[in-house]
């Protein structure tokens, strides 16, 4: 146990003499966790900039612009009387879309003439493009049934009957999990995880490179005796900071108001397995590429994409067969499937097992070849300080 403790000492003074790599393993997952945090904190999407070009001035058309003016999500940025240059307004304002109430618009209404207005969607964002146009639609379906409605109510028909006639059938959408939309709910915990895989293999990365470049490793050798115990004496500094970044995280879902939901100890395990096979990962190519740069960047081309990969943001079903396997191979892939499943739909250990189950196997398998790797240099050492004897 001693030597156990004097190399995890050893390890931490290796770690905290080398600057760069203390101030991005303490200070970025930290540091990018509180920026995006704020980034993301309002969560949902409101008053994006539309234009309006009212070609009408009616009641009609005034009745559709006092209603969209009362959508939280779109917010009326100019009401122009004519049809101008389009291309123009929409950059001018800024314009998530630009809505065109044609001429004639009441009086073909009335004379079921069935009018059309152009919608004009700012589609160079994807996200602002999608609430905009959603915004519209309810808007503009909302008055559509409401003119409907009250010219049946007109000719006489009762309320009641005017409604089941205008809507035979009536769909009711019920949101789970998420029930809110909110936008941080869903991706802040996912890039906090891409943060954190990415500085856990940056550290990861030198532990063993660094030893063999700086001809440190017939040391280890001497004080650790054995290759499993110079592993875990090499891991055990950055489980311990690993934990303590996980409860500044939990601090920060406090502070920004995220759900952790109610499976605390499935999310500490989950994160805990993701440590783990990162860091195993991180040993083999480590021991593998004894130089502190290639490893690094070899790593930083396994981590780079994972974000991605992890069809946290894009369906895998959406994605060739090849890069589904890629993903397979990548600690983050599981961790968000399995932290989403934790955290948003507060589901048990039946839903957890399969990605639980990966992420465990992807950490031992590495760390069985990495534990080979290192016994194999190991046993060099050891003969070749024998014949130096």
């Amino acid at each position: 146990m001693r030597r156990y403790i004097d190399l995890v000492k050893r390890e931490f003074k290796l770690f905290w003499n080398n600057s760069v790599l203390r101030m991005l393993f303490i200070g970025a997952p930290l540091a990018y966790g509180i920026l995006f945090g704020f980034v993301y904190e309002k969560g949902k999407v409101t008053d994006l900039p539309i234009v309006v070009v009212d070609e009408d001035n009616s009641p009609m058309s005034h009745r559709l612009i006092e209603m969209l003016n009362d959508n939280e999500t779109v917010k009326i940025a100019a009401i122009v009387p004519a049809n101008t240059d389009l291309h123009v307004l929409s950059v001018k304002y800024g314009a998530a879309s630009v809505i065109v109430i044609p001429d004639h618009f009441e009086a073909d209404i009335l004379y079921k003439r069935y009018p059309e207005i152009p919608v004009y969607v700012n589609t160079d964002n994807i996200l602002t493009a999608n609430f905009s146009s959603k915004a519209i639609q309810i808007v503009t379906g909302t008055l559509k049934a409401g003119i409907e409605i009250e010219a049946l109510r007109k000719t006489g028909v009762p309320e009641a009957l005017a409604n089941t006639q205008y809507e035979p059938f009536q769909v009711t959408y019920i949101k789970n999990y998420n029930t809110s939309g909110n936008y941080m709910y869903f991706l802040w915990p996912g890039m906090l995880a891409t943060i954190f895989q990415q500085v856990l293999f940056l550290a990861l990365a030198i532990t063993f490179a660094a030893e063999l470049e700086n001809g440190t490793f017939s040391e280890l050798v001497r004080k650790s005796r054995t290759s499993l115990m110079a592993i875990v004496a090499k891991c055990t500094p950055y489980f311990i900071m690993s934990f303590i970044i996980w409860i500044c995280y939990a601090i920060m879902h406090l502070y920004f108001k995220v759900p952790l939901g109610y499976n605390l100890g499935w999310i500490t395990l989950i994160a805990g397995l993701l440590v783990f096979s990162v860091s195993m990962i991180g040993i083999l190519v480590s021991i593998l590429i004894p130089n502190q740069l290639k490893a690094t960047e070899i790593l930083m081309v396994i981590a780079t994409p994972s974000f991605v990969l992890s069809g946290f943001t894009w369906p895998l079903s959406q994605m060739p067969v090849w890069i589904q396997y890629l993903a397979q191979a990548i600690p983050l892939t599981h961790f968000l499937e399995a932290y989403r499943i934790a955290t948003i739909q507060n589901g048990g250990f039946d839903a957890l097992i399969n990605p639980i189950a990966k992420m465990f196997i992807l950490g031992l398998v590495t760390g069985v070849i990495a534990w080979i790797c290192i016994e194999v240099k190991f046993r060099k050492a050891k003969k070749t300080e024998l014949l130096l004897l």
